[in-house]
């Protein structure tokens, strides 16, 4: 049994004892044994929840029945998770939970790298009273964490017995030079990964102590938590072009044959090789008396399915299929299929036939159509989606089928989609879904904006248009310095259009409030010099010739547009799209759009398909608690307005960095601040100059998001049925 905590096991019933009884006295054990803990009082755990602005207005879950674990014997193996054929049985004290509803969660916070692993105790301890409150289930983590996640783990479901979080334990391999390398056989990368499989298995026992080495959790890890585990998710998504290299070199590569994993006759090297791993792993979990179900990470662009109208040759060259990874009959727990899937990428979900007729809630999605392939596929172990979801952003990467695209969300549309989502996954029979992610990540980036910014420091402000930083449930919104309170810019009654400007800056925004008098014009222009000498055609509605970018707004209709000159324009930087296909603006501007897609052909039919663009510039009105990406509004005769960083060419704009594009290449200049000028009805009004001091510090607000209720009620709702 090693140190499973025996509390938590319950051994096949003997005759003489009931089942009722038996299941009695285990509780009754469970209780005194979390006494003896000094677990936390359940009302100290919901109000650390309250930490999170928002979590007030979610009322607790209702009780429902318990999902205390009940570990099982199987062949000398102790297991709270099994999985059985395609279902996947989580043991509880109320009987066999067979649909996991879950959240994924990084190792960091902002401001900070992933490897810098920067999440305090209190805010394990503030955000898995939160996860409780919003009915998550299971809590997937990448990679180990440093001690404090397992102890502040230990100490929530013991204070909350009949609703813990459980772990799915992630294994990260830390050494990625197999892409370089074309190799995942290289010693040096293999080795790595064996060396973090042994301590991860050490770390959830409590019994594993590292030194510090940079990119990695150290500390002393003292605090059990295997009986919550639900499973474990090694690996990472895999370079396909890398991937498949490494198939071709290694093609003599030796059959896994362990004692609680193997691979099949069919395998690939890749797919030996994950199978050794998974079995290395497994053996040291059942050194120590345990067995829970064990998978790799995959994604559809190396899933087992072929799609032969998938544009991209890299998104369908290399074929990962869990059915040629298998346990042995020493391995009680199994295994399961893991995805990374979501509804928008890759391109054949909007192009393969089947995918488009396939019917779901009286509607064709392709995405529904995709799960329910996987499944028809893995037709002998559960399969589980084990990242979904959408992003509450202003910018996208990816238009996706049915709206459900990579960004240009609102948070409530965000929220809405994902608990859809929540609910296909169950729908179409598959066994788990976790959500990507708990809290919005300031150190993501995307394919669309990472040329226009300074890669190093991108941790270090937080852009609305990375659609990656805006996948969670939790907003972790920029604050700014406390120390830089807004300036006045212009304070004068006598002043048209503005009678008063002010503004303050933050790690995502430049913040105007803009007193318009009482007789506001009709139209606005907010001329914004970027970069001194620059000067060129003014901006519709201006006759400044200084500005470099502008926001022009329509007061009357409240619509608007973001404009930048061509010299700052990002998106050569990531396509040469043709003239055709950019929106028209007056000569010298463009309007600021993304890149979403370059000009693809569908290679089953050779149908060739345009660029496609978003015309990111398009300026929402409303306040930020009505759509979350609406950057302007009018309260009272002050117009409020927040300007993205990116939208007036910054790179980095904790180092005043502005992007200039010099063809394919981003050159960064250092500007003393930004010239802020209102025009209207001919009159051109300077303001003055927004500054502000270089900052290395960041400084946020964790907030629930608009909508997150939503998810919530999908969780309870799929966990209940």
């Amino acid at each position: 049994m090693g140190d499973f905590p025996r509390h938590l096991v319950e051994a096949p019933p003997r005759p003489r004892l009931g089942r009722a009884k038996a299941t009695a006295i285990g509780l009754a054990t469970l209780v005194m044994c979390l006494f003896l803990a000094g677990a936390a009082p359940r009302s100290a755990i919901h109000s650390e929840a309250s930490a999170i602005a928002g979590m007030d207005a979610v009322g607790a879950p209702p009780a429902g029945p318990s999902w205390a674990p009940t570990a099982r014997l199987e062949g000398g193996l102790a297991s709270v998770a099994v999985a059985r054929g395609q279902t996947f049985e989580l043991r509880t004290a109320s009987g066999i939970q067979t649909f996991l509803p879950g959240v994924n969660l990084g190792s960091t916070t902002a401001g900070h790298q992933p490897g810098e692993l920067s999440i305090t105790a209190t805010q394990y301890r503030t955000w898995f009273a939160a996860m409780g409150r919003l009915g998550i289930r299971v809590l997937r983590i990448y990679t180990i964490h440093p001690p404090a996640f397992y102890q502040e783990l230990a100490r929530h479901n013991r204070a909350e017995p009949d609703r813990p979080l459980y772990l799915m334990q992630g294994v990260y391999p830390p050494d990625e030079s197999y892409v370089a390398k074309q190799n995942l056989f290289d010693p040096a990368v293999t080795r790595a990964f064996q060396d973090e499989l042994r301590d991860a298995s050490a770390a959830v026992r409590g019994r594993l102590e590292r030194a510090p080495r940079a990119g990695r959790a150290s500390g002393t890890w003292d605090t059990d938590v295997t009986g919550w585990i639900a499973g474990w998710i090694v690996g990472l998504e895999l370079d396909p072009d890398a991937t498949h290299a490494s198939d071709l070199r290694n093609r003599a590569a030796p059959a896994a044959r362990g004692r609680y994993f193997r691979s099949t006759a069919a395998a690939s090297p890749t797919e030996r090789w994950l199978a050794a791993r998974m079995d290395e792993l497994a053996g040291y979990e059942a050194a120590q008396g345990l067995s829970q179900p064990i998978a790799f990470v995959n994604w559809p662009t190396t899933d087992p399915l072929r799609h032969p109208e998938e544009p991209l040759g890299q998104e369908d060259l290399l074929q990962l299929d869990a059915n040629h990874v298998l346990p042995t009959t020493a391995w009680p727990a199994g295994t399961f299929a893991s995805y990374h899937a979501y509804p928008y990428y890759p391109d054949f979900q909007r192009h393969e036939p089947a995918l488009q007729r396939y019917q779901y809630g009286g509607r064709a999605d392709p995405y529904a159509g995709y799960l329910a392939a996987l499944k028809r596929h893995h037709r002998d172990m559960p399969t589980l989606i084990t990242e979904f979801g959408v992003p509450s952003s202003l910018g996208s990467a990816h238009h996706g089928p049915l709206g459900r695209s990579q960004g240009d969300h609102s948070e409530r549309e965000a929220m809405r989609i994902d608990a859809e989502l929540l609910r296909l996954i169950k729908d179409q029979g598959l066994a788990g879904g976790f959500l990507f992610a708990w809290v919005d990540e300031w150190f993501k980036f995307t394919w669309n904006t990472i040329t226009h910014s300074d890669s190093e420091r991108r941790q270090l402000w937080h852009d609305p248009l990375t659609n990656e930083q805006h996948f969670g449930l939790v907003a972790m919104d920029a604050a700014g310095s406390p120390d830089a309170p807004a300036a006045y810019l212009v304070d004068d009654k006598s002043a048209w259009p503005a009678r008063r400007v002010t503004a303050r800056v933050d790690e995502s925004y430049v913040h105007l409030r803009v007193g318009l008098g009482e007789s506001p014009p009709s139209a606005l222009t907010l001329g914004f010099d970027v970069l001194p000498g620059l000067t060129g055609t003014p901006a519709p509605g201006s006759g400044s010739a200084e500005a470099d970018a502008a926001f022009v707004l329509d007061l009357v209709a409240r619509g608007g547009q973001a404009y930048l000159r061509r010299e700052l324009d990002p998106v050569p930087l990531d396509y040469a799209v043709p003239a055709r296909l950019r929106t028209p603006a007056p000569d010298g501007w463009r309007l600021f759009e993304l890149v979403v897609n370059r000009d693809l052909t569908v290679p089953s039919t050779g149908r060739r398909l345009p660029a496609e663009l978003q015309n990111a510039g398009l300026l929402r009105y409303g306040r930020p608690g009505d759509d979350s990406r609406a950057l302007w509004y009018r309260e009272g005769n002050d117009l409020v307005v927040r300007v993205p960083w990116a939208m007036l060419g910054f790179a980095d704009p904790s180092m005043h960095e502005v992007g200039v594009p010099k063809g394919k290449r981003l050159t960064r200049m250092i500007v003393p601040g930004v010239g802020v000028t209102l025009s209207a009805a001919g009159t051109d009004q300077p303001a003055g100059d927004v500054t502000w001091t270089n900052w290395n510090r960041v400084y946020a607000t964790e907030r629930l998001k608009d909508g997150a209720e939503l998810v919530r009620d999908a969780a309870l709702e799929t966990a209940a049925s």
